[in-house]
């Protein structure tokens, strides 16, 4: 990959949008997550209503061999219900909080989601075949009357039938975390996954339900002592036995479970000091990290603050090695952010492929890419006035002050409703996926 847009790199375009466009949008249609499996072939995306719907792409078409496919609906079904907890009188969001797709082993597709408490494991698998000519059962798969009028002997046969997209529970992970789960992570042995919740870390095996193992507890014997909470937490893409978790306080602590069953105390710790010239009353809330994600190359990793992104090499801990202003014309505007609870969004980031570029969301639709090295960003929107095929995004500039420009948008007048939470890029092409509200974006590049 060149670079994030501009100059003689390629552009972005426009692919494709999915989800309605009404104005007034069901609380239960607002994407929560999204994620692209190891291929890049399927997009799973969950929702506040506890449905995941996966998109497949289509295979390129031999007229137009240089177009990609498009992605269309493959598979849609209800992951998670409401429930209600009547020991604690609390009631559990069906809201799907995280999505991750196991790596492909056969036919079929696997995929873990996880609501505020239970985690499932989801096969996702196609029937085009059926079986008839059943000796017992008839033609509608009623049992016939009496067995003993049956004289001859009939072997079924597979016939051919309409493709189904079956989506069935395998696995159903429960009871096994106090808090809200915030993070699962697949682990690169792809038999076990972590889950992380505000206080607890727990490691469970994909065929084992009725267990976990307790790796990480940060709950104080007094909860009156507790002083921050875990935010985040992923393993590492190559050694299994290597994880990180993100916290409140805008630090992450790197384990290793060689070390200890009990990972309390961490291998590496990373903290940037802060700059006492610029703390302010919300010093603490924004530095609180809401996303935490390793390279593929597992050399970096990469966590995301309210105002910025930050890169971190594994061998250096004091400070990150880049930092990424995301949106710092809002540092002006924190007062009223906190007001109206803005603040505490949890902004998740992404790498691209080859771990040269990366992407976050910001406000009013608009969401951020990264150059690594050329160090250039660029800010595009999502937004359906620009989403005719092809068409070209045009980048988007923020006027902090001063005579605005035509191009330019005010700060005072971002709309702080529109946000992009969640951003996915496929792992080996340059295809975003971009959640705004009820609505996936799709953009590609356009080769200049």
């Amino acid at each position: 990959m060149a670079g994030v847009g501009g100059g003689n790199d390629f552009q972005w375009c426009f692919s494709q949008v999915k989800g309605a466009i009404d104005e007034d949008v069901a609380e239960a249609d607002i994407i929560s997550t999204v994620e692209f499996n190891y291929s890049g072939d399927l997009l799973a995306t969950g929702d506040k209503g506890g449905r995941v719907v996966i998109f497949q792409r289509e295979q390129e078409s031999k007229n137009r061999p240089h177009s990609r496919g498009e992605y269309n609906v493959y598979s849609t079904f209800q992951s998670h219900e409401p429930e209600f907890d009547y020991l604690k009188s609390l009631e559990i969001e069906e809201k799907i909080n995280k999505i991750r797709w196991l790596p492909q082993q056969n036919a079929a597709h696997f995929l873990l989601s996880t609501n505020d408490k239970t985690i499932k494991l989801w096969k996702i698998s196609e029937r085009d075949k059926r079986a008839e000519g059943y000796n017992l059962k008839d033609e509608e798969g009623r049992l016939r009357g009496d067995p003993s009028r049956i004289t001859s002997l009939r072997v079924p046969v597979l016939m051919p039938m309409d493709l189904m997209v079956e989506a069935s529970p395998r696995r159903i992970f429960a009871n096994a975390h106090t808090y809200h789960i915030n993070s699962i992570s697949v682990n690169s042995d792809h038999e076990t996954y972590l889950s992380a919740d505000d206080l607890r870390i727990n490691l469970w095996h994909l065929e084992i339900t009725d267990r976990s193992f307790n790796i990480v507890d940060i709950k104080p014997a007094n909860m009156e002592e507790l002083t921050e909470v875990i935010t985040a937490a992923e393993c590492h893409p190559h050694h299994c036995n290597v994880f990180v978790y993100s916290s409140s306080k805008g630090t992450i602590r790197l384990c290793d479970m060689r070390a200890a069953a009990l990972c309390d105390r961490h291998t590496k710790f990373f903290e940037e000091p802060e700059d006492p010239s610029s703390r302010s009353f919300f010093s603490e809330i924004i530095s609180s990290i809401s996303d935490v994600k390793f390279s593929h190359s597992g050399r970096y990793m990469m966590t995301r603050d309210y105002l910025s992104v930050k890169v971190w090499d594994l061998n250096m801990e004091n400070r990150p090695v880049e930092t990424y202003q995301v949106h710092e014309y809002l540092r002006s505007k924190l007062c009223s952010l906190y007001e109206n609870d803005c603040i505490f969004d949890k902004f998740e980031c992404c790498w691209n492929g080859s771990d040269s570029a990366i992407m976050t969301g910001s406000y009013n639709n608009f969401f951020r890419m990264f150059d690594r090295s050329t160090r250039r960003d660029i800010t595009l929107e999502a937004s359906r006035e620009s989403s005719k095929p092809r068409a070209l995004l045009k980048p988007r500039k923020v006027c902090t002050g001063g005579k605005r420009k035509k191009d330019e948008i005010s700060v005072d007048s971002l709309d702080f409703n529109k946000k992009i939470l969640h951003t996915a890029w496929h792992p080996k092409e340059n295809v975003i996926a971009v959640a705004a509200t009820n609505n996936l974006y799709i953009f590609q590049d356009k080769i200049n």
